[in-house]
């Protein structure tokens, strides 16, 4: 009786070793992403852009918030772009300064980035535009800067609320960063024609 046992548990293994066992293609959470539409900023900013019709702008919920702060919050994707003004007045200094803030903040991703690839960009209105996107499981995957040198400054920074790993929101990050470079390429600023006009 033992010996049957031991023979059909030897078949039972030998057969069970013959399938063919291979890994799972690479899958992504299943997003209905939105078709992009797009409103203008209200008039009450310093600068002008573009944004989705499937965003709500909210006012920016950090405790240090400041004038012309906002978020552009996405509720189907659960993502937000923060961004925040800084008023130069025409000082090298700040420049200096409010570009130093932006280089650190975004290099603090470095401890679990595998890259940062920074680029800058013309937007077709003749802008300058410095975009860092980051790779690996970061808080951020995308920051950017715009300035005129001389009165105005901007930084964004794309954030995701959920706890999903960013190899899993891969489809919703690419979509976001599509959203941002609509943002840059309609990017304007407000006073800075006044300022032409008064002179």
């Amino acid at each position: 009786m033992m010996f049957r046992y031991i023979i059909l548990l030897t078949l039972f293994f030998a057969t069970a070793c013959k399938r063919n066992y291979l890994p799972k293609p690479v899958g992504y959470n299943r997003l209905i992403l939105p078709e992009p539409q797009y409103q203008s900023l209200p008039d009450s900013f310093p600068y002008y852009f573009e944004y989705s019709r499937h965003a709500r702008l909210l006012p920016d919920t950090t405790g240090f918030s400041e004038r012309y702060w906002l978020e552009i919050y996405y509720p189907v994707l659960r993502s937000t772009i923060h961004i925040t003004y800084k008023e130069l007045k025409n000082s090298e200094q700040l420049l200096r300064e409010f570009l130093n803030d932006a280089y650190t903040l975004t290099a603090k991703h470095q401890i679990k980035a595998h890259a940062i690839d920074e680029t800058i960009v013309k937007t077709p209105s003749g802008k300058t535009a410095v975009i860092a996107e980051i790779e690996g499981e970061v808080p951020s995957q995308m920051q950017f800067t715009l300035t005129d040198s001389t009165r105005n400054f901007v930084r964004g920074a794309l954030y995701f609320n959920t706890k999903v790993h960013n190899d899993s929101l891969k489809p919703a990050i690419e979509y976001m960063k599509k959203e941002i470079i609509h943002l840059i390429n309609t990017f304007e600023w407000k006073n800075k024609h006044a300022y032409v006009q008064k002179k």
